[in-house]
């Protein structure tokens, strides 16, 4: 029987549940354990794919086409656990799927409530993804004491009241301030989130203490009085450089020792943090550095881009670089005046959106890389603007773009999914989750890959125009990915260029700093040539010849 670990946080919000969650997964998967990661947001959204990036962050896209929360992003990052629909429930699709069996009459007119019926409802997701792993990590999303997140922790206490103390385990994520006035962190917001917790019948066995620097004893021993825990599990979770860095301060303080002591994991090994523990030196003792710029929508909040930037960290770390990131907003990308901001950069990037704001900018951005041969990656939304950029420039064909971007359009390169296919086809306006890609041989992407057929993770609307294939084809562009059947084109690249790629789906969604994806690692490596040459150039003019 699988035991489970519940996370949860008070105080404030963006505390980092997310990567603690994920970093105990880690250490648990070190010992050799089998862990599944799950998150139970309390908000009333049936899931975040309707949310706005600017509030929520990105969506994370599972391979059964899930749309979820970012912290599941941080799960597969941090451990091999293969997350789903299963692995991310909200208060919406709870009460969604009860109001459902409600008026079906699954209830046979009983009184439908908060407690059994939604609770339950919640219990039993939990012992879904329990099945053949050792321990399951659920992270209750909010801040204790919020009204929504009620119902998730009374069913985790009531979890601990039939699994019991040794197949249970709580984790607490609390937040003591430095008050710079008084030079001192101060302990009590922590005393009085205990305090709340305890007050719904939870007990925390570990307190994860967020700070700005680490905690002197004295004040973990004050945290351990008056929150009752002992103090071998106050841990000190200070700000550091990277949270990869986490896994490794958590195993400085035990965490997983208490955590494999009060479980009683019996079938857990000794920790083996070596891989990480290179992959964390190659990541903070970089020899090289590469500029990147980031051409997108959402760059007023970084955390809408999360998975682009981790999974260009990681490419970055194969290839011993520090990469260097500038989010650019699309919308002041004009012509030509945008060439004065690019030409600083040694690689750009186009990433995904929604929407037509912004396309004028991404347009121009990538005429500046493709006219400079300076390496270029698109992706979801970066491959459409990169095509009808081409068709528009390269083919003469004017108002080349989707006919919602422009209602005017002549010749609409990149078509939305229901004009194409039927809404029924796909069953709905989107192509969501994992399909396989065919890939041309002598291509960069190929290249990358090193194989035939891949299979990678889709989140969009609109889809390449075959109409049109021959025009663009004709001139220059090369379809090097497309779908088995033939019906989606996948990737679109520049052959006479130094590295120009676009790719419909999202590759971000599946690296990890153990294993970069193929992608982001052969962009980088483009981008990584590009600057040791500007850089020549620089130095003497004669290169550029």
């Amino acid at each position: 029987m699988a035991k489970y670990i519940f996370v949860t946080g008070g105080v404030v919000s963006s505390l980092g549940k997310g990567i603690a969650a994920a970093s105990i997964g880690c250490l648990l998967e070190s010992r050799g354990l089998k862990v599944n990661m799950q998150k139970f947001d309390p908000y009333l959204n049936v899931d975040p794919g309707t949310m706005s990036p600017f509030q929520h962050g990105e969506v994370f896209v599972t391979d059964d086409g899930a749309e979820t929360d970012l912290d599941l992003g941080h799960y597969e990052r941090f451990t091999h656990a293969r997350l789903s629909q299963n692995n991310n429930l909200t208060s919406g699709r709870i009460y969604e799927r009860i109001i459902t069996r409600e008026r079906r009459g699954d209830y046979l007119g009983k009184t439908v409530q908060v407690i059994p019926h939604v609770t339950n409802e919640i219990k039993a997701a939990a012992h879904k993804v329990a099945d053949g792993v050792d321990v399951v990590i659920c992270e209750i999303g909010g801040t204790v004491g919020d009204i929504e997140s009620q119902p998730f922790t009374e069913a985790i206490r009531q979890m601990r009241h039939e699994l019991g103390r040794r197949n249970t385990l709580f984790v607490h994520v609390s937040f003591v301030p430095w008050i710079a006035a008084a030079q001192e962190l101060k302990t009590k917001p922590t005393q009085h989130s205990v305090k709340e917790l305890r007050s719904m019948g939870i007990q925390p066995d570990i307190l994860v203490c967020r700070s700005e620097r680490p905690l002197p004893d004295d004040q973990r021993d004050k945290i351990a009085l008056f929150c009752d825990v002992d103090k071998e599990a106050v841990i000190s979770a200070y700000d550091v450089g990277t949270v990869y860095q986490v896994p490794v301060m958590f195993a400085e303080q035990g965490v997983d020792d208490r955590i494999v002591e009060l479980l009683q994991l019996t079938n857990a090994g000794t920790r083996d943090l070596t891989n990480w523990s290179a992959m964390l030196e190659r990541l903070l003792s970089p020899q090289d550095e590469v500029e990147i710029g980031l051409v997108g929508k959402y760059v007023e909040y970084e955390d809408s881009y999360k998975s682009l930037k981790e999974a260009l960290l990681h490419a970055g770390i194969h290839h011993h670089a520090k990469v260097r990131m500038t989010w650019i907003e699309a919308e002041d990308m004009r012509w030509p005046e945008c060439a004065e901001t690019l030409s600083h950069y040694d690689g750009i990037l186009v990433p995904g959106g929604f929407g037509k704001r912004g396309i004028e900018g991404m347009l121009n951005a990538i005429r500046y890389a493709r006219e400079k041969h300076v390496p270029y990656f698109g992706i979801c939304l970066g491959m459409q603007t990169a095509v009808i950029e081409f068709a528009r420039n390269v083919c003469g064909l004017e108002g080349a773009d989707s006919t919602e971007f422009d209602p005017a359009a002549k010749y609409p390169v990149i078509y939305k999914l229901r004009d194409l296919l039927g809404v029924e086809e796909l069953g709905g306006t989107m192509r969501l989750g994992a399909y396989e890609c065919v890939l041309a041989q002598c291509s960069f992407a190929r290249a990358a890959y090193g194989q035939e057929v891949i299979s990678e993770r889709h989140r969009h609307r609109y889809e390449f125009n075959r109409t049109f294939e021959e025009q663009l084809t004709s001139r220059g562009l090369r379809i090097t990915g497309q779908s088995r059947d033939g019906k989606f084109v996948e990737i679109c690249e520049l052959p006479n260029h130094p590295y120009f790629l676009g790719c419909q789906f999202h590759p971000e969604f599946k690296s990890k700093p153990l294993e970069p994806h193929p992608l982001f690692k052969s962009f980088i490596g483009a981008a990584a040539k590009y600057r040791q040459k500007r850089l020549q150039v620089e130095t003497n003019p004669l290169f550029a010849e």
